[in-house]
């Protein structure tokens, strides 16, 4: 297994998408974490002052944001074995077909993990100095603000193996891809906006996260984070076993 998994490290590294996913995430989460701050107490802003700890968890909760290119590099790490043909040699090599996606899904757990704590560390970096011009005094040792780093961590990890599952039940590249994107960008949103909704929208995988990060969404009533943490592990594993299966099942050309 640590063979297989170098080996899909060695396939990620060798190309520039990890690069550019990577910076996106970053140039996201230092634009998210920015607008949160200069905007907070504008008029219209339903968020807490970034004086309370409830604020402040919102802030750090913004380096969540790149979970959708997470989950697009899961999603291309399995889909390109069948869109550049490399999935009848990569099995030929490995018969055993569910040692494969399992690498992929240690794999891309560990990317989802490094780019969530880049993601922190830069969220952290623009905060702390940024708020203490402000004069507001922040303590990441806060039980609050530790479970939202935590959370943070998790959600962006998750989102790793959840785009390898994706992959694995929808094998065209670009299907998966748009597929992933519409749901995240439209869907989840706009379903998570009906009011007669919330009840069951709260179990979706976007308020999910919220809930794990410790976010707020106004008159949304989210799960509890431990609730919400398992939610979206669930969602992920599902997900990843539904893929495995059917990838076992299918024949590859």
């Amino acid at each position: 297994m640590i063979g297989l998994v170098r080996a899909e490290l060695r396939k990620l590294t060798a190309t520039t998408l990890w690069w550019w996913m990577l910076l996106g995430s970053l140039a996201l989460t230092g634009l998210f974490v920015s607008l949160s701050i200069a905007f907070s107490g504008s008029t219209g802003d339903l968020t807490p002052p970034l004086s309370t700890v409830a604020g402040q968890r919102d802030v750090l909760a913004t380096a969540s944001s790149p979970t959708a290119l997470v989950g697009i590099l899961g999603v291309v790490a399995m889909t390109a074995e069948f869109r550049h043909l490399t999935a009848t040699p990569t099995f030929l090599a490995t018969p055993r077909r569910g040692r494969v996606v399992a690498a992929k899904l240690i794999t891309y757990t560990v990317v989802g993990f490094g780019f969530g704590l880049a993601c922190l560390v830069l969220a952290i970096a623009i905060a702390l100095p940024w708020l203490s011009a402000k004069a507001i005094t922040v303590s990441l040792s806060a039980p609050g603000l530790s479970l939202t780093a935590l959370g943070v961590l998790v959600v962006v990890t998750i989102y790793g193996p959840l785009g390898v599952g994706i992959g694995a039940l929808v094998r065209n590249q670009v299907a998966a891809v748009v597929g992933l994107l519409v749901y995240l960008f439209v869907l989840d949103r706009v379903l998570t906006a009906i009011p007669a909704l919330q009840p069951v929208t709260r179990y979706l995988p976007g308020p999910a996260g919220d809930a794990l990060t410790g976010g707020t969404l106004p008159n949304f009533p989210l799960l509890p984070a431990w609730a919400g943490g398992l939610l979206l592990a669930g969602y992920a594993l599902v997900l990843a076993a539904l893929g495995a299966r059917f990838t076992l099942r299918r024949d590859v050309t």
